[in-house]
């Protein structure tokens, strides 16, 4: 029996995660769920799930939360802990009673936490690729450390894992990882209406079912930039041997390309319980819920390579790699505070890698900054390359000065 938390449990994925959990009561046990403040979603899985603990990072809805565990629950057994403080709900991940973290929450808010499962030498299923990004040698090192093992969840660095060696070749067999991007839904959109691109209609993705975050940077393609630079860190592998293929049927989750000419690609329907249930269950294989894959009603599977004047997010991703040190951290920072204002309506679609573009320049001038070396460090880089980007959001749309939230860096 392997105990799990959860974090970002009323997400996307952890929705999903739970699906393939509650499949298989016999193997796995919720021992902690984690959210913002979604109560409502939060009671159906305590009801369904019993957790030990759970995690509410709004204190008002903790509070909501408390009095209704009290009222409504009568068996004291089965009575979660309710958990706020920030420093206590990271403390969560590196609990003794738990094997197994789903680190699902999206963006640096959940670095916290996954630094603490990786430092405490948890199995971390990640889906935080922004862990990875703003901190990769930190977490990797750390990983190294403790003995942790990372497992990844996103479906391209999932699909990755299971088509690299697992230790029979040498690493210069592998010549080259190739991430599949489905386009998002504005692959063939004239570039003249970009302008009137509504939150709504980036939030309409052809083929996943994802968070209104991540399915900006997919309509975006950061999203892709960020997973070569989480690609970079998980496998060890130089950036400029990890290649983008825009694949708008999204069959082919990625591939391996290897020294003998050979290319190993993994397959199946775009759901992301597919890769949730490989890395819960791995080294074995377990049902996930999703459908076999019907190779006789894809009607074709088509690639093209990226336009990066249509998708300039994925052409500044591979600018912060190639300079290296602090900039994929302030790249994930600029997005971070561009997609927020998007989908609050007070920036337009193409104005997204506008920000990016020149925090980056103002953040750099055009050298390079050293990573930083603690996670003290990371948090005062992110919160700086907040202010910074705020500060280029509100030149470019002057109105906004007044609007803008004081967004606080998140707490380790």
């Amino acid at each position: 029996m392997k105990s799990i938390a959860i974090f970002g449990s009323t997400g996307s994925i952890g929705t999903h995660a739970l699906d393939v959990i509650a499949r298989h009561p016999e193997r796995y046990r919720i021992q902690t769920l984690v959210v913002h403040s979604q109560i409502e979603p939060l009671w159906a899985q305590i009801i369904q799930f019993a957790p030990r603990t759970v995690g509410v990072a709004d204190p008002l809805a903790a509070a909501v939360l408390r009095a209704r565990v009290q009222a409504e629950i009568a068996d004291k057994n089965l009575r979660p802990e309710v958990v706020s403080d920030p420093y206590a709900i990271a403390a969560l991940a590196a609990d003794k009673g738990v094997d197994c973290v789903v680190a699902a929450i999206v963006g640096v808010a959940g670095l916290a936490s996954t630094w603490a499962a990786v430092c405490a030498g948890k199995q971390v299923l990640l889906a935080n690729k922004e862990s990875l990004v703003a901190a990769g040698q930190l977490m990797m090192s750390a990983a190294r450390a403790s003995g942790a093992t990372i497992l990844p969840i996103d479906s391209e660095h999932n699909a990755i894992f299971q088509c690299l060696p697992s230790g029979a070749c040498a690493p210069e067999a592998v010549l080259k990882l190739i991430l599949t991007a489905s386009g998002g839904p504005f692959r063939s959109l004239p570039l003249s209406a970009f302008a009137d691109i509504t939150p709504a209609d980036a939030c309409r993705h052809p083929n996943w079912s994802m968070g209104r975050k991540i399915s900006v940077d997919s309509a975006t393609m950061m999203n892709k930039g960020l997973e070569v630079i989480e690609a970079a860190w998980l496998f060890s592998m130089p950036p400029d041997r990890i290649e983008v293929v825009v694949h708008p049927q999204s069959v082919i989750h990625s591939m391996v390309q290897y020294a003998d000419g050979s290319m190993l690609a993994q397959l199946g329907r775009p759901d992301m319980r597919t890769p949730i249930a490989h890395a819960l269950a791995w080294p074995e294989r377990i049902d996930s819920g999703v459908a076999p894959l019907d190779l006789c009603a894809v009607s074709g599977l088509q690639f093209e390579a990226p336009d990066l004047q249509r998708f300039p997010c994925l052409g500044l991703a591979f600018q912060a790699i190639a300079q290296g040190g602090a900039a994929p951290l302030v790249l994930n920072a600029a997005n971070e505070i561009a997609v927020a204002a998007f989908l609050d309506h007070r920036l337009s679609f193409s104005q997204i890698p506008q920000v990016i573009e020149a925090t980056l320049d103002a953040a750099f001038t055009g050298t390079a900054t050293a990573a930083p070396q603690s996670m003290d460090e990371v948090l005062f880089q992110d919160a700086m390359a907040r202010t910074l980007a705020r500060s280029v959001l509100t030149k470019l749309n002057p109105c906004l000065e007044h609007s803008l939230p004081a967004t606080e860096p998140p707490t380790c």
